[in-house]
């Protein structure tokens, strides 16, 4: 086993997409709501979606921070655009896919390219979602 560097603890209550989460330090109190485009309200509140591709977005960022640093290249105005997809499956069941767009300004498109090849090797999402779902990256510059 690997050794645990940080725990994340979040609760989800009420009636699932139409409830709330609430992360252990309070630092995350959201409301959900199911969006339109599934039937639901939407309005002003959250879903689960939007969540992991928050941080998804995130932990890929970082992660092309770290690929760029060892290569000792400069990402100044770099950005991550997640797009997380809820989608019916083959079954009747429900899958996720994951669109990610590096920007890289300043960056050669074949950097750019290998730069988030390689961020998406060490993303710790990229590891637990390879082989799940599908996932796409691409860079513009």
């Amino acid at each position: 086993m690997a050794q645990v560097l940080y725990t994340a603890e979040a609760t989800a209550t009420g009636k699932g997409r139409d409830g709330e989460v609430v992360s252990s330090d309070g630092v995350i109190d959201e409301k959900l709501a199911i969006p339109k485009e599934m039937g639901g309200p939407g309005g002003p509140h959250t879903n689960p979606e939007q969540l992991f591709a928050a941080g998804y977005a995130a932990c890929f960022h970082s992660a092309l921070q770290l690929v760029a640093r060892q290569a000792k290249i400069e990402l100044s105005e770099s950005s991550i655009t997640s797009n997380v997809s809820l989608n019916k499956g083959d079954d009747g069941g429900f899958v996720l896919s994951a669109k990610l767009v590096a920007h890289l300004p300043g960056v050669e498109q074949g950097q750019a390219d290998q730069l988030v090849a390689q961020a998406h090797q060490v993303c710790p999402y990229s590891n637990a979602t390879r082989g799940n779902i599908e996932v796409t990256v691409s860079a513009t510059v």
